[in-house]
Formats: structure tokens, sequence, C-alpha cells
């Protein structure tokens, strides 16, 4: 791990993130919000719908080699990052992966994120 990043672990700061930049690729999608001089932070994000325990934590440790690569040179200063892992993220090539980020976050640092996600619409229990 670099000694310059630390790990997100508060959710407070998850959902914070969640109102930053987004970039979406095939394997993820990248947040990514200024944190008032925390440094660079990151975080990974994997639900249930991608599979069992076992392929949430090999894609938690591929993003994680791939943040630990990426983050000292090409990330944002004073920013968090999040990754949130999708479906066809644990089949996808790690360097494929790796480009995918490096261009995320190149995307990123121009401030060249997908359009805003509007609110959720709130779906009624009685269906």
């Amino acid at each position: 791990m670099h000694p310059n990043l630390s790990v997100i672990r508060k959710r407070r700061d998850f959902l914070a993130a969640n109102r930053g930049l987004r970039v979406a690729r095939p394997g993820f999608v990248l947040l990514a919000r200024p944190n008032h001089g925390q440094g660079k932070r990151y975080g990974i994000t994997v639900t249930k719908k991608i599979g069992n325990a076992v392929v949430r934590n090999r894609m938690k440790r591929r993003f994680r080699e791939l943040l630990w690569a990426a983050l000292p040179d090409a990330g944002l200063p004073d920013h968090d990052h999040i990754l949130i892992g999708r479906e066809g993220g644990i089949e996808r090539d790690f360097a494929v992966l790796r480009d995918e980020l490096a261009a995320a976050l190149a995307r990123a640092a121009a401030g060249k994120g997908d359009r805003p996600r509007g609110p959720r619409q709130r779906r009624s229990r009685r269906a």
C-alpha cells in the first residue's frame, strides 16, 4: 500500500462521494469528490448483486491493487475516490481494467463526468 493513500471506512463519506463526479466504465463506476484537505483517499463497494462472498472479495482485491498502482500518480489530490463494482468487472482482464481506470481518472481530472443521475423513484410496497 502507498503511504499517501488512506481508506474510506465511514458510510457518510461514501454517501458524500455519491454526490460527486461519476465516471462509468464497463467493469466499474468511479466516484470522485473533493474532501477538503484530507489527502487522497479510496473506497471500494461491491454489492451482493455481483455474486457470492468469494466473487465479491476477489473483485475487491483486484480493485485494491488497481487503486494502489494508479492513485499515487494519477489520482486527484485531496479527493475521495470510490470504485463501485459492476456485473462484468470480475471477468474483465486486469490490463483492461487498469486502462479503464487510467481513462476514468483522466476524465475525472478534466471534470468530465457522466450526466448526473436524477432522484431515485421510490416504489410502493403494495405492488
